[in-house]
C-alpha cells in the first residue's frame, strides 16, 4: 500500500496538482488553494507544529508519513519535507490511500 499512496503522489505531480516546500505551501494554505498537507516524518518539529496549526485553522487534513527521501523520490526530487495539494479530488484519493494502508 506505501507504494500505492507514492505512486498516485508521483501522479498529482506529472498532473501539476501539488505545491512542494515550506513557502509555496503556506502562501497556498493561506488562499485556500490547499485540500491536503503531507510532511515528512523528519521535519522539524516547528515546520511539523505550524503546519498541523494551518490544518486546524484552514481545515485541511494533515498526513505526516514517510522520509524526505521517500516522497521527494515519488515527486522526482532529491528531498521533500513539505507538499500541498491543489486538488481536492486528488486530495480525497490520497486520504482514502492512506486510510487503507491503517487497515
Amino acid at each position: 500500500m506505501k507504494n500505492d499512496f507514492l505512486k498516485f503522489l508521483g501522479l498529482a505531480k506529472r498532473a501539476g496538482k501539488i505545491l512542494e516546500g515550506y513557502n509555496k505551501c503556506e502562501e497556498n494554505i493561506k488562499k485556500h488553494e490547499v485540500y491536503l498537507i503531507i510532511l515528512s516524518e523528519d521535519a522539524s518539529e516547528n515546520t511539523l507544529n505550524k503546519f498541523l496549526k494551518y490544518g486546524n485553522k484552514y481545515n485541511i487534513s494533515v498526513i505526516i508519513k514517510y522520509s524526505k527521501e521517500d516522497l521527494g523520490k515519488a515527486i522526482g526530487v532529491d528531498e521533500i519535507k513539505i507538499i500541498g495539494v491543489k486538488d481536492k479530488n486528488i486530495s480525497e484519493k490520497l486520504i482514502s490511500i492512506n486510510q487503507e494502508d491503517k487497515l
